[in-house]
């Protein structure tokens, strides 16, 4: 029997399993969220930018192959028809005596020429081709078999494309450029600028080589086939540009009303004043906002519901306590009354409490610059005079806030350190973030810390460690719920952890600004 068989049934679904795969979908979505921007105007500009370039690629790379397919078509038209025209130029002087050619070549020159430069030679003269080119290469092919078809009786012609300003005309070196003006001019293009010539020459008898020189029907072939000629990028560019510039002012001109949207809800999420949002726009816009203000009246009506029946509770449940409070002193039995009394006593604490929660979790005030050092300078003068030990060093550090309601935060969380700590330390510092970053302030006590089952526990309303209990008998509770709500209702965030040192350290975090 292996080891695998003989183990239990048990231990083998205990043992870990490896995690299922992500899917493509969860793969392409990761991507696309690291990939992309993160605001609403970024990624439908990143989305319709890429999808303009993709349509522009698309259609450029369209409207090049038919150009190409369009300009080679052209020149194989153009090219059969030179070939046509040099192969009745090549018979004429085919049919003329050889003492005779030199004569018309010169009368050709005198009169201005014809469609082709045309020289005799002994033997082809050397030609600089202008290199790889498809357009060049069609119509060589086509020129070669055009002449091969017309003057089977020959050998087969030479041919090849070349740049005028390096051109010769004869085998002693002669160029175009050394010719008179006037045996060019109505030939070949030379200035301002040069157009490729198609050299063709042909044994004609032995010994003897007619040389022509012409240029194609379109003198500026090469160029016919390219799309990226400077005006028509120029074209595509400012054409893009245009799109690309129109494409983001209306992708901005959409996502500015639901900017302006996620603010009112941020400021109301923080109890601040929040003005009507614009009834115009686009309909989804217009409903969600209409949808947004009913929903804000229902939530301040709910809340002003909520306030005035815990006041109503709280006034209400307060005579009956009182008046039991009055007739257990008419009880004869001392332990009897003690035990009623004990039990109105933390009824009573327990409406106290809960009216005290509903009322610190929603204060109505103005935000304004607070400054922090005042704030705690305050609190350390007043818990310095009982004789507690506070270590805190001036920060100069300044903060939008509520006044009264960021006090009663930060005072709770100094109470709870004096009351199970000996010693506290309070530092206030300035951290580097987005958005001019962030705000800490710090308050650590000396105590014995908290346990860290009992740590998710202290944001609960009521809640009171056993070894602060002696000193903080009177009390209803840490009030850690409470601070946690009042920073989080100024946008920022309580952390709470033990100090590897010992003590218990909170932390409150607000934005800067």
């Amino acid at each position: 029997m292996s080891v695998n068989e003989g183990a239990p049934a048990a231990a083998q679904e205990a043992a870990p399993q490896a995690a299922p795969p992500r899917s493509l979908r969860a793969r392409l979505a990761a991507f696309l969220d690291w990939i992309l921007p993160n605001s609403l105007l970024g990624r439908l500009s990143v989305v319709m930018i890429f999808g303009v370039l993709v349509t522009q690629v698309a259609g450029g790379l369209i409207w090049a192959a038919q150009l190409r397919t369009k300009s080679e078509a052209e020149t194989r038209i153009a090219a059969q028809h030179l070939a046509h025209s040099a192969s009745v130029a090549i018979r004429y002087f085919m049919s003329l005596p050889s003492n005779y050619r030199p004569l018309m070549i010169q009368q050709l020159r005198e009169m201005g020429g014809t469609r082709f430069f045309i020289s005799a030679n002994s033997g082809p003269v050397p030609v600089a081709s202008i290199g790889d080119n498809p357009l060049a290469a069609v119509a060589l092919d086509v020129a070669t078999r055009t002449l091969a078809e017309d003057l089977p009786f020959l050998p087969a012609p030479q041919l090849a494309f070349a740049w005028p300003d390096s051109l010769q005309v004869s085998g002693d070196g002669l160029k175009i450029s050394d010719l008179p003006e006037s045996w060019v001019q109505h030939i070949l293009l030379v200035k301002p600028n040069s157009a490729p010539v198609l050299v063709i020459q042909v044994q004609v008898e032995s010994g003897k080589w007619l040389y022509l020189a012409a240029l194609m029907p379109n003198p500026y072939f090469l160029d016919s086939g390219n799309p990226l000629w400077l005006d028509r990028l120029v074209l595509q560019g400012s054409s893009l540009a245009a799109i690309l510039l129109l494409t983001i002012l209306v992708v901005r001109w959409t996502t500015r009303p639901l900017a302006a949207l996620a603010d009112a809800a941020e400021a109301f999420g923080k109890g601040e004043t929040v003005p009507e949002l614009p009834g115009t726009g686009s309909r989804e816009y217009v409903k969600t906002a209409y949808a947004f203000s009913g929903m804000r009246e229902r939530i301040k009506r709910y809340l002003e519901d909520r306030e005035r029946l815990f006041v109503s509770i709280s006034h209400d449940l307060r005579t009956p306590i009182t008046r039991l409070k009055l007739r257990t002193e008419l009880m004869d039995d001392d332990d009897m009354r003690t035990e009623f009394h004990d039990d109105l006593d933390e009824l009573d604490m327990m409406v106290k409490g809960a009216l005290q929660s509903v009322k610190d979790s929603d204060i109505h005030e103005n935000r304004t610059e607070v400054r922090l050092d005042t704030l705690v300078a305050r609190m350390i003068r007043d818990a310095s005079m009982a004789g507690h030990e506070i270590a805190f060093t001036p920060s100069g550090i300044n903060v939008m806030a509520k006044p009264l309601a960021l006090k009663r935060a930060i005072g709770n969380l100094f109470d709870n350190a004096l009351h199970y700590g000996q010693k506290v330390e309070i530092a206030i510092r300035h951290v580097q973030g987005a958005d001019g970053g962030l705000v800490e302030i710090e308050i650590r006590d000396h105590g014995p810390g908290v346990p860290e089952d009992a740590m998710s526990t202290l944001f609960q309303p009521y809640v009171r460690l056993e070894h602060g209990r002696a000193q903080n008998s009177g009390g209803m509770g840490l009030g850690l719920g409470i601070s946690r709500n009042i920073v989080q209702a100024h946008g920022g965030e309580l952390l709470l952890r033990n100090h590897p040192e010992g003590g218990l350290v909170a932390t409150i975090i607000l934005p800067a600004r």
